[in-house]
């Protein structure tokens, strides 16, 4: 197997590259646009709209918040019986992203 070579690459490049996968999954799109439209909601509420099991919805949050997005996935913890809440930080939630295409002009 190959290396990653991303040294080669500027910040910007390697920002866009990580936010661009993140966002290659269409459950995480949906999951995006369905933050966008409730704006807070706990894993649950995800898990309701979707296809997708518990487990699977939190490790999406997790890769969406890796990359940089602003959603946010704190609250009880699972063994409080609550679950995660999980918010788009509106309008921010693409801001990196923004940032990112503003900056390559």
């Amino acid at each position: 197997m190959g290396t990653s070579k991303t040294f080669y690459f500027n910040e910007k490049q390697n920002e866009l590259a990580i936010l661009v996968k993140a966002l290659g999954h269409p459950a995480r799109i949906a999951i995006l646009e369905y933050l966008l439209k409730v704006n807070s909601c706990i894993c649950g509420d995800i898990v309701n709209q979707l296809p997708l099991a518990q487990p699977t919805v939190s490790q999406h949050l997790k890769e969406l918040k890796a990359a940089g997005l602003r959603v946010s996935s704190s609250g009880k913890t699972p063994l409080d019986g609550a679950g995660v809440l999980a918010q788009s930080t509106e309008p921010g939630v693409f801001a990196p992203l923004v940032k990112v295409f503003k900056a390559a002009k």
